[in-house]
């Protein structure tokens, strides 16, 4: 097997390049420095002649309230830039795993999401996320889309960071309690694209920690499990305005991992506490 893994300077890129070296995959991590996913010729000249049989997407605009208004670059990079590296595939018979999101729902839905259930992005992120993986479906047949949400990991910036400088410095946070979801860890994630990739099993599929929270009840667990004594004041989500629209559920069913036979990731408080050791 020899992988290629762009968006190697993020959360997820950076973990899922660790885990193929654990693993012994060989694999090439890339990052924009490298070509410029944005640049057909540039992006098609790299890939051919790398010559990976398995493409592991991981680059995003993941910028959700800068995209609201700047929309053509978001779009460049999550729409073009995958149709790039499709293109750069198409005579390569690769396996093409893109990392998508939670946003590509609205979040009104009372129970978890399906991986079927109907799309209906309200932010610019989850449209030009949505298109990615409505163009890596019509043109790559050996596809895995991953939905994932809520994403934490040592290489980047995250809300567990983010939490910890701000009780470090306060003793009260305010944090929405209206919207849930499920935290994920990117060294877990990473676990599972390792190993589907290894497997013929293609599709779309939900992949988180598992449980359920708020992000207040999200941010209490870091103040306890971290030892710091801020207390978290729960908001609703309206005391907190923010120009992209966030999901009230982002809760994503699992079910379809389970029934093709792959491992659900561990409970979100354990990951929490693992990767909290980890910056330790």
């Amino acid at each position: 097997m020899k992988v290629l893994v762009t968006g190697a300077a993020g959360q997820l890129g950076h973990d899922v390049a660790e885990q193929l070296k654990a693993c012994r995959i060989m694999h090439l991590a890339v990052d924009r420095d490298d070509f410029d996913l944005t640049n057909r010729e540039s992006t098609v000249d790299f890939v051919q002649a790398f010559k990976p049989d398995t493409v592991i997407h991981c680059a995003a605009y993941t910028a959700v309230d800068k995209a609201e208004e700047d929309i053509e670059n978001c779009h460049m990079i999550n729409v073009y830039g995958t149709q790039n590296l499709i293109d750069a595939c198409k005579d390569l018979d690769v396996k093409f795993v893109y990392i998508s999101t939670d946003y590509v729902f609205d979040g009104e839905k009372e129970e978890p999401y399906e991986v079927d259930d109907l799309p209906n992005p309200q932010t610019v992120y989850g449209q030009t996320k949505l298109e990615g993986e409505n163009r890596v479906r019509c043109n790559i047949a050996k596809h895995f889309i991953i939905r994932t949400a809520w994403v934490f990991g040592s290489n980047g910036n995250n809300f567990v960071k983010t939490m910890l400088r701000l009780g470090a410095e306060r003793d009260m946070l305010s944090v929405v309690c209206d919207q849930f979801g499920s935290p994920t860890y990117t060294k877990d994630l990473a676990t599972l694209i390792a190993d589907i990739i290894q497997t013929e099993r293609y599709g779309t599929y939900h992949a988180t920690n598992e449980g359920f929270c708020s992000w207040a009840d999200f941010a209490k667990e870091i103040m306890q499990l971290s030892g710091l004594n801020t207390k978290v004041s729960p908001i609703a989500s309206s005391e907190y305005p923010a120009k992209a629209k966030r999901p009230k559920n982002s809760r994503l069913s699992k079910q379809k991992l389970l029934d093709s036979g792959f491992n659900s990731l561990p409970d979100w408080k354990n990951a929490l506490k693992r990767f909290l050791n980890e910056i330790s």
